[in-house]
């Protein structure tokens, strides 16, 4: 038998048995866009904390109080030791380091926003008037405080606090009270929704001195600082850390976090996190491959008197192996462009439904699932094949 002939006859014989063939090509279609859609969730995972990552800055440290050791605390807690608070005193020496851009403290808490007829519980974040470009966050009016005048009681709104109180009239020039103190309202925030564990539609920035008068603390929670570029970030961190070890007598009881360090640890994790999710599906066209063995077994049964036929008219074991191993490729095949095309409608529902979501299937992971349904559908072909392969032409002639 030629190729075309070989061809001709396994798509003749998938179509004759169409439940038959049916049932194998929605198994590998269903393993197919399995491994498509997990694979996309995985990457889309990784892409969106990198994206969430990017949002904030590429030349970003962070500055915790407390150092952090293998075991993830203060290795001084187990003596009952806590860790330093980091300070306003602490901010302005990084400030004055050669390799810092820019720096803002920040402290964060709970208040009761309020004006006439309007009461809220708030997130408040206290700053100086660098947050917003190292945050990259955008002000949609007005302006925040301005260098040097970090004591005036001036506050900017998320944009949905804005909305929410302010429905009618223009915030810019309002007066709130937050907690027992006024303030001006001076800026208003662009919407951006969430971003790093909160929502900035709905937070509100005072100047850090008001925020710690607030909460009653001279401590701050964070100190983001700005590199001058990005190839400064491992000289920063290191004379941050030489700065603020002086600054505690001594004691080395921060901890630096760069951003490329972050990205590179959620990087590992979540591609691990996509293989192992891959893998589990995969599974799935294993068991596939065990469907289209059994029901080959079953074909070679029913199909006794054919292969004798094609034996007889001089069709050798070779072709008859062939003309298996073809039908389980024209079935696989077509399973696994189905199982493509269902997978990427998958992964496109999710984006839609998901729009801060990039759930795009990485491109290796659709060409392995078509590959291995292709391999797997071939192989689980062979013992079926070989089978009817040694089948006398009169003894399958003369059965029933």
């Amino acid at each position: 038998m030629t190729l075309l002939d070989t061809l001709r006859t396994a798509l003749k014989a998938v179509i004759s048995y169409r439940i038959r063939s049916v049932l194998i090509v929605l198994a590998m279609s269903l393993g197919v866009a399995s491994v498509i859609i997990l694979t996309a969730l995985g990457d889309g995972a990784r892409n969106f904390v990198i994206n969430q990552f990017s949002s904030i800055g590429t030349n970003l440290l962070v500055v915790l109080p407390g150092r952090a050791e293998t075991a993830g605390a203060f290795p001084g807690a187990v003596l009952g030791q806590t860790p330093r608070d980091l300070t306003l005193h602490d901010a302005q020496l990084l400030g004055r380091l050669p390799q810092v851009k820019r720096y803002a403290p920040l402290s964060i808490g709970a208040a009761e926003l309020s004006t006439a007829n309007r009461l809220r519980e708030v997130t408040v974040l206290g700053s100086n008037e660098n947050l917003i470009p190292i945050r990259h966050m955008r002000l949609a009016l007005g302006s925040f405080i301005t260098q040097g005048s970090e004591r005036s009681a001036q506050i900017v709104l998320g944009a949905k606090i804005a909305a929410d109180f302010f429905p009618h009239n223009p915030a810019i020039g309002q007066r709130v009270r937050l907690g027992d103190s006024r303030f001006l309202v001076s800026g208003v925030l662009a919407s951006q929704g969430e971003s790093m564990g909160f929502n900035t539609d709905e937070i509100v920035i005072i100047p850090v001195d008001y925020a710690q008068a607030l909460f009653n603390t001279t401590s701050l929670f964070r100190i983001l600082v700005e590199a001058n570029n990005h190839g400064e970030i491992a000289a920063t961190k290191q004379a941050i850390l030489a700065t603020l070890k002086q600054s505690h007598d001594g004691e080395d009881d921060n901890t630096v976090i760069t951003q490329d360090a972050v990205l590179a640890t959620f990087d590992r994790i979540l591609h691990a996190l996509t293989l192992a999710v891959a893998g589990i599906a995969a599974i799935s066209l294993i068991v596939a491959g065990i469907l289209v063995m059994n029901v080959m077994l079953v074909a070679v049964s029913q199909r006794t008197s054919e292969i004798g036929l094609l034996k007889a008219i001089g069709a050798t074991s070779g072709d008859i192996r062939r003309l298996f191993f073809t039908e389980a490729a024209w079935l696989s095949l077509v399973g696994a462009l189905l199982g493509f095309l269902l997978g990427q409608l998958g992964s496109l529902l999710i984006r839609i439904l998901y729009p801060q979501f990039p759930a795009w299937a990485p491109t290796w992971a659709s060409a392995a699932a078509i590959g291995i349904a292709l391999i797997t559908g071939i192989i689980a072909t062979t013992l079926p094949a070989i089978k009817a392969a040694q089948l006398n032409a009169v003894a399958a002639l003369n059965r029933k």
